[in-house]
């Protein structure tokens, strides 16, 4: 296991990697921008290195900066959490360069996955269904006209280099088709510096689904249950569950054992997600792998007891899994919100400002890196927290959870707890009669 690593990350990531190097006895560098200097977790690591101003460019996602803080402090592996550098394959190459082990898959493995077709193409060779659609990039709009005609309208042109919905565009009929093609494009080579684009037939209505996966070096693969993550603004999640309302114990089985069998055979280690899109005839369909930690993370964790961040550290320092699947025990039901600094009823304008009053609810698990007096800065993410109930069934889950938000108290910021109380209240959301299309219980 190793001595000391350094968490390229900020925020509730660090915090969160920090509960579990402290209880392993790992020491553990942070680095900072300057916005973060005083933020409360960077109290709790063992160094402290500043990378540079707070915007992420001049900070966080400064690759060199990072490995040369690595080597200065001594640490002998980094830790990227999810966001920034978590999916750079150019940076688990240099991680790799400098002797430094990085926590994560293979830069391989990422240059795979990471690439939408490319991701695609592996999971069917998998064994995994996909989503009609293109074989291979567009070349032109003529041939998007063409495998639009044969998979079907309505249409989605997704970026192959893309995420967080950016360089997609919907199209519902032949007309539309150009002017979405142009504006995808244009949009995905903007933001990823590559503008190609591929197509897929849009399936309406469809449930979010993921499964949590975990692989070593030698071969093994488990996988720790499903996640439903349907409920979403601007495909960003906003509340997370398991086990999923809309999967029968058996399909989730088989998911989950379809999963494990295919990051295995993409030579897949460390922690991961593969997701889904369950379309109308039951069908669980691929969409991506994130190879990463995810932010819904803790939902897996109460459902199994598996500290899934000990996991990677374990692949990281090249041990085998020390769990098999036929250890793993499903509990219960979780559900995790998060809890933005934005407020909701303004089309989720973002909050940033000093927490004057913080108290969290007691009986649920609360992932946070801020404390009273805290400064939510305006140029990062805005997430604050999460809060994660687990109950001996659902009704109960939404229950305790309910509670929780009615307990909460957050004063000097908006924050997005009122959505969350309306999505827990609402009569489709008990039911389990939700998708993507809509938040249950709330409009904008």
């Amino acid at each position: 296991m190793f001595r000391r690593i350094l968490i390229a990350n900020r925020g509730e990531v660090v915090k969160r990697v920090l509960d579990t190097t402290r209880r392993l006895g790992i020491e553990a560098v942070v680095v900072v921008s300057e916005a973060d200097r005083d933020a409360p977790y960077t109290q709790l690591a063992d160094e402290v290195v500043c990378l540079g101003p707070a915007p992420s460019a001049k900070s966080y996602l400064r690759r060199e900066a990072v490995i040369q803080a690595a080597i200065q402090t001594g640490a002998t592996a980094i830790h990227p959490g999810w966001g920034f550098l978590s999916e750079d394959p150019l940076f688990v190459d240099l991680c790799s360069q400098h002797g430094l082990s990085f926590i994560g898959p293979s830069a391989h493995v990422m240059r795979l996955m990471g690439r939408k077709l490319g991701a695609k193409q592996a999971a069917r060779a998998a064994g995994l269904d996909v989503i009609p659609g293109s074989p291979g990039l567009l070349s032109s709009v003529e041939e998007a006209r063409v495998i639009a005609e044969e998979v079907g309208y309505p249409v989605i042109l997704k970026a192959d280099a893309g995420g967080g919905g950016r360089g997609m565009r919907f199209c519902h009929e032949p007309a539309g088709l150009e002017d979405a093609f142009n504006m995808a494009s244009a949009e995905a080579q903007a933001a990823f510096g590559n503008g190609d684009l591929y197509l897929e037939r849009y399936l309406t209505g469809g449930r979010h689904i993921e499964v949590q996966v975990l692989g070593d070096a030698f071969g093994n693969a488990i996988h720790l249950g499903e996640r439903e993550c349907s409920i979403q603004r601007n495909h960003q999640k906003l509340l997370e569950e398991s086990p999923s309302p809309a999967l029968s114990p058996e399909a989730a089985r088989a998911a989950g054992e379809r999963s494990a069998k295919a990051a295995a055979a993409i030579g897949y280690r460390g922690a991961g997600t593969i997701e889904y899109l369950l379309d109308d005839a039951g069908v669980l369909r691929f969409m991506e792998m994130n190879a990463r930690l995810q932010v819904e993370h803790p939902v897996s964790e109460l459902r199994t007891g598996v500290d899934l961040v000990e996991q990677q550290l374990r692949v990281a320092a090249n041990q085998p899994l020390s769990i098999t699947q036929d250890e793993i025990e499903f509990k219960g039901h979780a559900i995790e919100v998060r809890l933005n600094a934005e407020d909701p009823s303004e089309g989720f304008r973002p909050s940033p400002g000093t927490l004057s009053a913080l108290s969290w609810p007691e009986g649920i698990r609360v992932d946070t890196h801020v404390a009273e007096g805290y400064t939510v800065p305006p140029h990062y993410d805005s997430l604050i927290a999460k809060l994660i109930a687990h109950a001996p069934d659902r009704a109960a889950c939404i229950e305790k959870l309910q509670t929780a938000l009615g307990q909460l108290k957050v004063d000097g910021v908006k924050t997005t707890a009122p959505l969350h109380l309306a999505v827990l209240q609402d009569a489709s959301f008990k039911a389990g009669d939700y998708d993507t299309r809509a938040i249950p219980g709330w409009s904008e």
